[in-house]
């Protein structure tokens, strides 16, 4: 008998695969991993991470392309601009990312269920 993974683990193993340079939504996130309508669960996942941790939690931002910024993260959000901006991934203006240009595109399902 086989344990089937956490919703969590689901999560990390999708967010794992995003390749450096891209990002993906919350909602697209959560579709990957099989937990459709589940955008804030990914978002309770990634804040768990540990900043250094090989999970690239810096990769996920909303659906309008922008970092969610809260004082609860103590910084990290100002951080994951940062890290992006190092990938290559440029902001406009309004602090948005093209998420036409930047979105990870996967061609296969992340996640057996």
């Amino acid at each position: 008998m086989t344990l089937s993974p956490s919703k969590y683990q689901r999560i990390y193993a999708v967010v794992k695969q995003i390749p450096s340079g891209t990002v993906l939504t919350y909602g697209q996130v959560a579709e990957l991993a099989g937990l459709y309508g589940k955008a804030r669960l990914v978002g309770y996942a990634l804040f768990k991470v540990e900043i250094a941790s090989d999970v690239p939690w810096q990769r996920v931002v909303n659906s309008k392309g922008e970092i969610s910024y809260s004082i609860a993260r103590c910084g990290g959000d100002y951080l994951q601009k940062t890290l992006l901006e190092q990938e290559g991934i440029k902001f406009d203006r309004g602090n948005r990312i093209d998420l036409k240009q930047y979105r990870w595109q996967p061609a296969f399902d992340l996640i057996d269920e």
